[in-house]
């Protein structure tokens, strides 16, 4: 069975060199992590985890938990980390809290109890959170967790690109699906929403904006949408945001069972661009959440030594599709009224 020195021979490199490797150090060399990796696959070499464990108290697995592994957008954020995490010689381990605290807590323990190198952490709540050893990294993603440090969308430069959109294609008459109170990103997504809408009206014309509260799924969107889109048209929205995709994906639903055309009659927006937006008919306008480099950031942030402190936001981008258009204009009927 080969050992580390046979890999070092194999690579041109130091013994120490590929320990480094192999215990996901950040400050190697890109060419070299690529030797001592190219070594490992041609020599078929297997590090003994289990003594690794007994001598540095750790092991090279990263704990990942997400509040609900069935949505969409968590799953990709989820292969991005583990592509991330192999990149760096560590493998994952991935539980879901399913939006309940106790669980989540529940699932930290368990990666504490097996010695887990750091845990990432997208919160199910504003509220979880409990006390850690300091010798365990965590990091908190997209959602905070604790007072753990954040890798974050800038999730309130990307709303005001949602309400900048709706705005110039002349919708004044909006709707916006919020997620839930309880956490940071929908309560930061619906405020900065809201305040974009209301700077233009200082300036120009006002928004009749109305705000509706849901969870991040599929049904929320489409039960507050049939409600809103149940109304005659000239008391209905021209515009419905959502705060998340899979609710404007259910809003889609709605209004395609009323027989309500998108984008003629009605656009609709999303947020965090899953891969099921490009799918859609029509294609869903929304903001995209760069997963990939949230992945690699919190990885990185997580194997620093010592680990990352400080928050990191990234922007989100607008991504424009057919689900959106200008505001339809209103006709008058053969009596001369507007309908």
């Amino acid at each position: 069975m080969p050992t580390v020195k046979d890999v070092a021979v194999h690579a041109g490199v130091s013994v120490g060199t590929v320990s480094r490797v192999l215990s996901g150090e950040a400050a190697v060399k890109p060419v070299l992590r690529e030797k001592v990796n190219d070594a490992i696959s041609a020599l078929g070499y297997r590090p003994n985890v289990t003594a690794r464990a007994l001598r540095t108290s750790r092991t090279d697995v990263i704990g990942l938990v997400v509040p609900d592994i069935t949505n969409p957008f968590f799953a990709q954020l989820a292969a991005s980390i583990e592509r991330a995490a192999l990149e760096c010689g560590h493998s994952l381990m991935l539980a879901s809290s399913h939006n309940d605290s106790e669980a989540e807590q529940s699932h930290v323990s368990a990666f504490l109890d097996r010695s887990v190198r750091g845990i990432i952490v997208v919160a199910s709540s504003d509220g979880s959170g409990l006390a850690l050893p300091a010798s365990v990294p965590v990091i908190s993603l997209d959602r905070r967790f604790g007072a753990f440090p954040l890798v974050s969308t800038n999730h309130a430069q990307a709303a005001t690109l949602i309400a900048d959109h709706l705005y110039g294609l002349g919708h004044r008459r909006i709707a916006y699906i919020a997620g839930p109170t309880d956490t940071e990103a929908g309560r930061i997504r619906k405020e900065a929403f809201v305040s974009r809408l209301d700077g233009f009206a200082k300036t120009g014309e006002a928004v009749d904006l109305e705000i509706a509260y849901g969870r991040f799924d599929y049904e929320s969107g489409e039960r507050i949408a049939r409600s809103l889109l149940s109304r005659p048209a000239q008391d209905r929205p021209t515009a419905i945001a959502a705060a998340s995709d899979q609710q404007a994906i259910g809003a889609l639903r709605a209004a395609r069972d009323l027989k309500i055309d998108v984008p003629r009659k009605l656009s609709v927006t999303g947020f965090d661009d899953i891969s099921l937006a490009n799918l859609v008919v029509p294609r869903l306008t929304t903001i995209r959440q760069p997963a990939e480099m949230l992945a690699r950031r919190a990885v990185s942030l997580l194997l620093e030594e010592p680990p990352g402190t400080a928050d990191e936001m990234v922007d989100g981008s607008l991504i424009v599709r057919g689900s959106s258009g200008p505001c339809p204009q209103p006709k008058p009927d053969m009596t001369g009224h507007i309908k």
